[in-house]
């Protein structure tokens, strides 16, 4: 899953616009940054954050600066347990060139200490677009942590798994009709990338617009298959 490798996958798949999200890290998101632009991906900067109730969040920046003040807030907010490389593997921080210039030793797979709540009161602060992660799955999903989705909370959209029969969800999940999916491919392997995608019509391969298409603003929209 080098930031090379994952591009040209990105790029033979079709996908014009690509968000990585690591667990609890922005820290590799400038070197897939670099590798996205040279293959004419856009990219945006992004995060899966899990809760102290091991729910997964993902949050998009527009702006890289904010993303990776950000990054050093969450990293404060993490347990505080080391990894272990030969349990879990190394947790590796790249450059452009592809070369590590660290090994992380806090453990990324853990929780931060935030609540849901805490979390995205959090990142409302920013300039970000939030939506809770394959909320399908029967773990580290909103639904599979609490049973539903708090009324409450607001989010830009709702993930859904690439393998999500949608129609079938909404079927034992009727509370949602109406609301905005988005499918992505949630990739650990080569092969996954391009499993799950969603289709935007809107004016330009930004953040704000893929905001507006989710809102169904105008003629934009967001559409999964």
């Amino acid at each position: 899953m080098s930031a090379k490798s994952v591009m040209k996958a990105v790029k033979e798949s079709g996908i014009s616009i690509v968000a990585i999200t690591d667990h609890n890290s922005l820290s590799n998101c400038s070197a897939y940054e670099y590798h996205a632009q040279q293959n004419g991906i856009k990219f945006i900067y992004g995060v899966e954050i899990q809760t102290i109730e091991e729910i997964h969040i993902i949050a998009l920046f527009n702006k890289k600066k904010e993303a990776m003040n950000f990054d050093k807030e969450l990293y404060q907010a993490l347990l505080p347990v080391n990894n272990k490389p030969d349990y879990f593997g190394d947790q590796v921080i790249i450059d452009a060139d592809e070369n590590i210039v660290k090994f992380e030793e806090r453990a990324l797979i853990n929780s931060v200490k935030w609540s849901l709540e805490e979390t995205v009161q959090i990142l409302r602060q920013m300039d970000t677009f939030i939506f809770p992660a394959h909320i399908d799955a029967d773990t580290f999903s909103i639904i599979g942590q609490l049973g539903f989705i708090p009324p409450e909370i607001e989010f830009d959209a709702l993930g859904v798994s690439a393998k999500c029969d949608l129609q079938s969800f909404l079927d034992s999940h009727s509370y949602l009709q109406g609301k905005t999916f988005l499918r992505n491919s949630d990739a650990h392997y080569l092969d996954q990338i391009g499993s799950g995608y969603t289709r935007f019509l809107m004016q330009e391969p930004t953040l704000s617009e893929i905001g507006f298409a989710c809102q169904k603003n105008g003629a934009r929209k967001a559409v999964i298959e």
